[in-house]
């Protein structure tokens, strides 16, 4: 049976905008009844996806204390993708597999204790000891010890240009000791060292965070952060068209139109749409069918019909938000036969999932182009928190993702190995290739510049030339903010949302 989208789509938008997205005793007016202090300057954030482990800082969740301005990194990338201070002050590299960071004095954690060598130590070698690791950390092995109160040092296996940059993944953001639990948890409330404190973590529902009045930094201009997560983006929409919410993630394009054009915002991403194949299923452990579904593709009808233009044909996997990618790729071409590849009523399952509004629709299109090809095709659409575990455990023949492709360390080469290398942490796909594992450790090992760019290139190529995914376009992703709001982050890697400059009047 066709999964019927709009439908649901429509019902999930009446029920959001008939109970209210937020909670209405949260707002300035409330707040403040008398006149006699400043109202409380309240802002309402509507998140796209529910956190996955409770909001811990190993997990994808760090991406939104990141956002929210509440967990903090050792190191800041700044727009350019260049490492620059944050709570390390200046770094040295003082032989090929040491480094040592300076930390900033005068820091103080959301409980009141105070920023040290030991507290980082303990952070970075709670991230190396989790499992699985976070990403950044895929087949790295640091030595961390903290050589006197306010110096850290990180022994590498291997000399790593990238290591500053790694260290500005917000899943090594620095907490407190009293954020690490016996059990192994990690409860960020009141243990980072941003602008806001999180204060509630309302399990899937919501958190509420605070400004930090001790921050090391300028102070925020807002003194509450409401955050609702809203996994439909019909839902998302409604809120910030009825007022219910101020800052807005991922507003669909369809909901474009029915939008004033002074509340969106459009920012081209690192962020590619793109079908895994599973190569230990039955039918994509087959090469010859894995073409077939590649060549059945119409990324030009996907893009015209979905995105409505609002996006970019991909020609690999990294598109053009990083802007070396296809003049690099224009000088190390991928040779490909044309010879054309059919199926014969092989059935396949394609998974996706609802938080981001337009993959159900590109799933319909993608069974309409791949069913001309001669598969027979079922579609399995959830909520990302309730599809996640069956698409790493292999259980789909395919699986449709908007993936992120510089998120941890504005350097593609982590999120390559995490998807592409036979222990890859979030190998969607079920690939391993001895000359994929090749390519991605040399291209690891080069100096960051025009060498390294060509390098993941190569890499890159090995990829697409045994059809482990198929990238299908570049996202756009539409941010929508209310007319009360000044200075919301348009963040193309994700990592802001809200920060100390952001104003609700």
């Amino acid at each position: 049976m066709p999964f019927n989208f709009s439908k649901l789509a429509l019902s999930l938008t009446l029920s959001a905008l008939m109970t209210g997205c937020f909670d209405s005793t949260d707002t300035p007016a409330q707040s403040h009844a008398n006149g006699a202090m400043p109202a409380e300057k309240v802002l309402r954030v509507a998140m796209m996806q529910p956190p996955r482990t409770g909001l811990s800082p190993l997990s994808d969740d760090a991406f939104k204390l990141s956002r929210w301005s509440t967990a903090e990194t050792l190191v800041n990338l700044n727009a350019q993708s260049v490492a620059e201070p944050m709570l390390a002050t200046e770094w040295e590299q003082v032989d090929p597999l040491t480094w040592q960071f300076t930390l900033r004095g005068g820091v103080t954690f959301h409980d009141g204790s105070a920023l040290n060598a030991q507290a980082v130590v303990h952070s970075l070698q709670s991230a190396l000891n989790a499992a699985p690791k976070p990403r950044i950390l895929d087949g790295i092995e640091w030595q961390v010890r903290a050589l006197n109160a306010m110096v850290v040092e990180i022994k590498t296996s291997f000399n790593d240009p990238l290591l500053p940059s790694r260290l500005s993944s917000p899943q090594l953001a620095i907490l407190a000791g009293s954020a690490y639990q016996e059990n192994g948890r990690v409860v960020p409330i009141n243990a980072g060292t941003g602008p806001f404190v999180l204060t509630e973590i309302n399990g899937t529902t919501s958190a509420k965070l605070s400004r930090f009045d001790a921050y090391w930094g300028e102070k925020a201009k807002v003194d509450t952060i409401i955050a609702e997560y809203v996994p439909n983006g019909f839902a998302r929409a409604a809120a910030l068209r009825t007022g219910e919410a101020d800052v807005v993630e991922a507003v669909p394009v369809s909901q474009i139109a029915m939008m004033e054009s002074s509340q969106l915002h459009e920012v081209a991403m690192p962020r590619t749409n793109t079908l895994y194949l599973n190569n230990q299923s039955k039918v994509f452990s087959q090469f010859a069918l894995r073409k077939a579904a590649a060549q059945a593709i119409n990324r030009e009808q996907i893009i015209k019909t979905v995105y409505e233009d609002h996006a970019d044909l991909a020609h690999g996997l990294l598109g053009p938000a990083l802007a070396w990618a296809q003049p690099t790729r224009e000088m190390n071409p991928r040779l490909e036969t044309m010879e054309l590849r059919r199926a014969h009523g092989e059935k396949i399952t394609i998974g996706t999932f609802t938080d981001r509004a337009e993959l159900p629709e590109v799933a319909v299109l993608l069974k309409q182009q791949l069913k001309m090809a001669g598969f027979v095709v079922e579609l399995d659409v959830r909520e990302y928190a309730q599809i996640e575990n069956d698409a790493l455990a292999g259980k789909f023949d395919a699986f449709l993702l908007s993936r992120a492709t510089v998120l941890d360390s504005g350097d593609p080469v982590a999120y390559m190995q995490s998807d592409f290398s036979c222990n890859g942490s979030y190998n969607l796909g079920q690939f391993c290739s001895e000359e994929v594992d090749a390519a991605l450790k040399h291209a690891d090992l080069q100096p960051l510049g025009e060498k390294r760019q060509q390098a993941i290139i190569a890499a890159e190529n090995q990829i697409l030339s045994q059809y482990a995914a198929i990238p299908l376009l570049h996202e756009r992703v539409i941010q929508g903010e209310s007319e009360r709001v000044k200075n919301a982050q348009r963040d193309p890697r994700e990592r802001r949302l809200v920060d100390q400059f952001t104003e609700a009047h």
